[in-house]
């Protein structure tokens, strides 16, 4: 009885954290909602995509309800020791975990393809809208800046451009490491500045192991729920006989 007392307080306590953080979430997703027009100030030539962010606040919303009521069945379940409200969350989390499993292996199959589909986004927005779009020319410009970096794969993304036309044949100055302006085609030739989507993946190969750390541990997290949930059910099954 004593260890039945303390899985049934673990799990209570588990799904007040749920609770909790379902809270956190809905709270910043109706914030986004209802005043996300003094966040969209601040992003100055990004204002434009602000239904995006509005879209975010849904999503918050969404998953922070998700949460809330997942929360709520599990601290019900546990206190109530309701056999059907403890079936149907240890339902809900098998399913978000297989979910998740499926899309890591979903992930994993069409990660080569990656690439082509980046790159069939990033050359036409390089070749006709960069130094025209501010939008597009800011975003380009912080990522080329801050990974030193040019274009997609290499300076060839700008050869023929509207920015090489609009500027004289000249290239964005992150596509040579030298200061001497303006970058040519030959100049960036013999820089060799890697293309951002290879620093990219160099960026993520280095947080690889926190990413997946924390992918291990919400899926422990996943499964220790529905072995309590589990252990609880059948507890109150043996009891009641």
């Amino acid at each position: 009885m004593g260890c039945f007392t303390f899985v049934k307080l673990m799990m209570v306590l588990f799904n007040m954290l749920i609770f909790l953080g379902g809270l956190t979430l809905l709270a910043m997703g109706i914030w986004v909602s209802v005043d996300g027009g003094s966040f969209l100030h601040l992003l100055g030539p990004f204002s434009s995509q602000g239904m995006q962010f509005v879209n975010v606040g849904f999503f918050c919303i969404a998953i922070g309800a998700v949460l809330v009521k997942l929360g709520l069945l599990g601290c019900c379940g546990a206190h109530k020791e309701s056999k059907c409200l403890l079936l149907t969350f240890f339902c809900i989390i098998l399913i978000i975990f297989i979910a998740e499993v499926a899309a890591g292996v979903v992930a994993l199959a069409y990660s080569s393809f990656a690439e082509g589909i980046l790159k069939a986004w990033a050359t036409p927005a390089l070749q006709n809208d960069y130094g025209r779009d501010p939008v597009v020319t800011k975003i380009w410009n912080t990522t080329m800046t801050e990974l030193k970096c040019c274009g997609f794969s290499n300076h060839t993304d700008f050869v023929g451009s509207s920015f090489e036309g609009d500027n004289g044949g000249s290239l964005p100055p992150s596509c040579c490491w030298t200061s001497v302006a303006p970058c040519s085609p030959d100049e960036a030739e013999r820089s060799a500045v890697q293309g951002c989507f290879e620093q990219i993946l160099e960026t993520l190969k280095e947080h690889a192991n926190i990413v997946g750390g924390i992918a291990a541990g919400v899926g422990v997290l996943e499964i220790a729920a529905m072995v309590v949930s589990m252990y609880l059910y059948c507890h109150l099954d043996n009891r009641g006989k």
